[in-house]
């Protein structure tokens, strides 16, 4: 294979300014970590407690007792992290009190609300009032059905302050998808909004919420953020009331409101997750105040270096695990930076220009992003002055190296470009990016420190080079602490542990390079084996997206007689026609591109492809409907009624 050129390398003067810099130096006094990245990496695994405890400092948590051990030893999925240790995720995230800056939020309109530091921590303070005068303690569960604004922020950060666990879903799941979530894990309280606009539309949620909390018996109080209207109608819902009212009502009832943080194991719960359910009913992953604390910190701190002075945007709902991540931007003193609507509203331009405008230091978003804005032919260091721009993420898929290639022609020649990947199970990455290493097309840049991920083969050997499983082979403290309702922890273990005893496998195949890097070429469930080949389906995306005549893909296996066939769904862009002469330039492209062996057997036009509601494709799910079986759980897509389409195309 040959060596691939960076397509962007730091500057020593910028490697010497960064966090990451800061801490390896930090680890050679004190350690003798010899210089270089790899041995840093390699220090952070090997050394897990020492990495562990030196993050604990470095990042300036402050936890109200200290631990009695770092880890007690234990296995990958019974091992308890800083046991002994209390200490509150919420606290973190409002240590400071200030003028600057904590939120920096707007929508379709344009027009911002701009929260301080120190307005954040006073109204953290008079929610989690309102919460405790209801009865919200450390057993319960708050829950958000919102659109991306401050006020959902504010209601996880005092539910989190008092030890109740938080979990949320954006307002555009259906209500079963809701009910499937929220049922399970039976919430006190639900904060909503009376609807979100998106693409200049205008969509109402108090229908649905009271069809909802309906169902919902252990709801006790529904709280209203007027977002639509100014003075919407919550009467058609019991227990509801505005969130003034109950602020209002809170404050009338209780002592004037002070911000307080419970003390909590590290292990306390402070997220509820979930699966996508696409296969069955989602699963509740429950993540802990210390483990997401510290490995948010890390991630955030020495892989983006994001500091007080940023302002970090990430295009996420708050169905989405990156709106946890995003928020956790806080503990960093910066400025979060939430977008609530299209991102293409009322042009494909509009993120770019909100990055001027603010401005965004650190940008996230997702490959069909970039991809829209390549095909929208956009260019937007022509049209904006993105000179505050450091660093640009991205992750939901893989990015093809055009994507690569097209932020640093269009947008920038001299930022991190980083591709990151690991997920909603483990709230956090295990590869991602650094901002003192080159960036190559096609890679995320490296592997997390302190996370022992390989690549494993068929006999469970560690490969360099090669396709593998993406494992993790030692604990980590972000792993979930438990499912919910998962006494026994049968469905935890048989989720990530009965594949390969004792070793987290993620369910991704990936290619460690030679320099360190990683490759995510898809799901390993969702692997093509025709003949006997493996082949994962992001090379064959990537092929295909960057042709201009199509607008998105999915491709799966279809079982044949000992043997699969490789079909391909695209949705072509107004115009485009899938003659004879378009499949023949698809399938020399892939031939090309990646080899004769990815080319499709079928070749199908569609009219949408089928996504969950946080942007993925949903390849199992087509599979099950092109072999005439029942696809459960629709309310976990964005679009179910695309998968009529594909019953009986091949």
């Amino acid at each position: 294979m040959p060596i691939k050129k960076a397509l962007w390398t730091p500057s020593r003067e910028r490697i010497d300014r960064t966090q990451m810099h800061d801490f390896a130096e930090r680890m050679s006094d004190r350690y003798g970590v010899a210089p270089g990245w790899e041995a840093v990496r390699k220090w952070s695994v090997d050394a897990r407690e020492s990495f562990w405890s030196e993050l604990l400092e470095f990042a300036e948590v402050k936890p109200h007792t200290g631990a009695d051990r770092v880890f007690d030893g234990g296995g990958m999925l019974d091992g308890k992290w800083f046991s002994g240790m209390r200490l509150n995720y919420a606290e973190h995230m409002l240590r400071f009190d200030d003028d600057r800056i904590a939120i920096h939020a707007e929508g379709e309109s344009g027009d911002p609300r701009r929260i301080s530091y120190r307005a954040l921590r006073t109204e953290v303070a008079r929610f989690a009032t309102a919460l405790r005068a209801a009865g919200v303690g450390q057993d319960d569960r708050v829950v958000g059905f919102m659109p991306n604004l401050p006020e959902a922020v504010i209601a996880m950060l005092a539910a989190a302050s008092l030890g109740a666990a938080w979990s949320s879903c954006s307002p555009d799941f259906g209500i079963n998808g809701v009910l499937d979530r929220f049922g399970q894990i039976e919430p006190a309280v639900l904060v909503t909004a009376d609807g979100y606009f998106y693409n200049g539309k205008t969509f109402d949620s108090l229908d649905r919420v009271g069809q909802i909390v309906g169902q919902l018996s252990s709801v006790r109080r529904v709280v209203v953020v007027p977002f639509v209207r100014d003075h919407p109608d919550v009467s058609v819902m019991p227990h509801a009331t505005t969130w003034d009212e109950f602020v209002a009502r809170g404050e009338s009832s209780a002592a004037p409101a002070e911000l307080s943080f419970a003390s909590v194991p590290f292990d306390h719960p402070l997220f509820i997750m979930y699966s996508s359910g696409t296969t069955g009913m989602p699963k509740c992953i429950v993540h802990g105040h210390g483990g997401t604390l510290l490995q948010h910190m890390k991630e955030l701190m020495l892989h983006c270096d994001l500091r007080r002075d940023d302002a970090i945007l990430y295009f996420t709902t708050c169905g989405w695990m990156m709106w946890n991540w995003l928020v956790s931007g806080l503990g960093v003193g910066a400025t979060v930076v939430l977008y609530e609507g299209s991102p293409a509203y009322p042009r494909i331009n509009r993120l770019w220009e909100m990055i001027e405008r603010t401005p965004v230091t650190v940008f996230g978003t997702s490959p069909k992003y970039i991809a829209a804005c390549q095909k929208g032919n956009l260019s937007p260091k022509a049209k904006y002055d993105l000179s505050k721009l450091r660093c640009v993420l991205s992750t939901g898929s893989p990015l093809s190296d055009e994507q690569f290639e097209w932020i640093y022609e269009h947008v920038d020649d001299d930022l991190q470009l980083s591709s990151i990947a690991g997920g909603t199970d483990i709230i956090s990455c295990f590869m991602l990016g650094n901002p003192i290493l080159p960036v190559y097309a096609g890679e995320i840049q490296c592997r997390g420190l302190a996370m022992d991920v390989h690549a494993y083969d068929d006999d469970g050997n560690p490969v360099i080079g090669e396709k593998g499983e993406l494992v993790c082979a030692s604990p980590f403290p972000s792993r979930p602490i438990h499912f919910w309702n998962d006494p026994e922890n049968a469905k935890y273990r048989s989720a990530y542990y009965e594949h390969i005893d004792g070793v987290w496998r993620h369910g991704d195949l990936v290619e460690i390079t030679e320099h360190g890097g990683v490759i995510v070429y898809g799901r390993s469930d969702a692997t093509l084996n025709p003949g006997g080949i493996r082949i994962g389906t992001a090379e064959i995306y990537r092929v295909v997206e960057a042709m201009e005549e199509i607008v998105d893909s999915i491709v799966v296996a279809k079982r044949v007689e000992g043997d699969v066939d490789v079909c391909l769904f695209v949705v072509l862009r107004e115009r485009a026609r899938l003659d004879e002469q378009l499949i023949d330039k698809i399938k020399k492209s892939i031939a090309d591109g990646a080899t004769k062996r990815h080319v499709p057997r079928h070749i199908c036009q569609v009219t949408a492809i089928p996504h969950t509601i946080s942007g993925k494709k949903v390849e199992l799910a087509v599979t099950r409907v092109i072999h005439g079986e029942e696809v459960k759980n629709r309310d976990a897509l964005a679009n179910p009624e695309s998968l009529e389409q594909f019953a009986g195309i091949v």
